[in-house]
């Protein structure tokens, strides 16, 4: 368990803000780390809203961030094997009335990776250490934020609510919980193939893990999908199945909701769900229906009506 300790890192180096054209390219990343890294793929689903990027240095290592809208800042974490593009159908809703900010966590997407063994036994607490500081420097000026994450960045967000100043709270699929899942295909090693192949054992991926509409598993997906796997160096696994999201939130005090899609084939929502809210008076817990695991993208009308629902709660109007 990660306790509320100051961060064991180096002083922040230097913010840097990027304003750029929305061409996909990993500009924020250091340059060793993106002379390593494959593209993110272009034009894929971007979003409307003007985006800017920021790099922050933490302890030597560079994260990304993107910022969309204005108005209270909410920060949106990805889950693992992932990166920003978790979010992509629901940044322009959400920015309609927010700040969405949107880090690439260390080890994913444009970010470096964190010092130290891809499995050591402290990255959780250093990713968090690394998180804590880009918010200080980055949206330290706002009194509150309202926080989102989904699958390990779920969990991730659970730990960070409690070094942060968060008013509002939302997981989707979190991690962690350490109950059952559901997850009957196994997947596939895709790594090793090339062209139809390749894209057919990624495709079969999203179907057996992430969605449950077999329409959603495009081309679209697809290049996203593939990208964030080719990208991720930080070792999220072992960590999602190990637990601990129980003891993170009984630390909080801020209110917080919980949603699944009703086929997420990483727990039982029903079962999970009740566990973790009932008989607590500051959380709640919500179903998606026809959704699977990545249900902020297969449903993300639904997802973005509950959210802008759940963090409009008591929130200051946007300028």
């Amino acid at each position: 368990m990660i306790l509320s300790t100051p961060a064991r890192i180096s002083p922040m180096n230097h913010t840097q803000q990027h304003p750029e054209p929305h061409d996909g390219s990993p500009k924020s990343a250091s340059a060793r780390n993106a002379a390593r890294l494959p593209a993110a793929p272009s034009g894929v689903d971007r979003p409307t809203h003007a985006e800017t990027r920021h790099s922050v240095t933490v302890g030597g290592r560079t994260m990304a961030w993107r910022r969309f809208g204005a108005g209270p800042a909410l920060v949106l974490l990805h889950g693992g094997h992932g990166d920003w593009r978790h979010w992509i159908r629901n940044i322009d809703a959400l920015a309609r009335g927010h700040s969405v900010w949107l880090p690439d966590l260390p080890g994913f997407g444009d970010s470096d990776a964190l010092d130290g063994h891809a499995h050591a036994p402290d990255r959780m607490e250093r990713l968090v250490d690394a998180l804590v500081a880009a918010i200080d420097d980055l949206i330290a000026p706002e009194a509150t934020l309202d926080l989102a994450g989904f699958s390990f960045g779920g969990l991730v967000a659970a730990h960070l609510a409690a070094r942060v100043p968060v008013r509002r709270l939302a997981l989707l699929g979190p991690a962690g919980h350490g109950g059952a899942r559901r997850q009957t295909v196994p997947l596939t090693d895709w790594r090793a193939l090339r062209g139809d192949r390749r894209k057919a054992a990624l495709q079969q991926n999203l179907a057996a893990f992430m969605l449950h509409d077999g329409t959603c598993v495009d081309d679209r997906a697809t290049a996203i999908y593939e990208s964030q796997c080719e990208r991720t160096r930080f070792r999220s696994k072992a960590i999602s199945q190990a637990g601990g999201l129980a003891p993170c939130l009984d630390r909080l005090t801020m209110p917080v909701l919980l949603a699944w899609g009703e086929h997420d084939v990483t727990a039982q929502p029903q079962i999970i769900g009740p566990q973790l809210a009932d008989g607590v008076a500051t959380r709640q817990w919500r179903l998606i229906r026809d959704a699977g695991h990545w249900v902020q993208y297969e449903r993300h009308h639904a997802v973005d009506a509950l959210l802008l629902d759940w963090f409009d709660v008591g929130a200051a109007p946007a300028p």
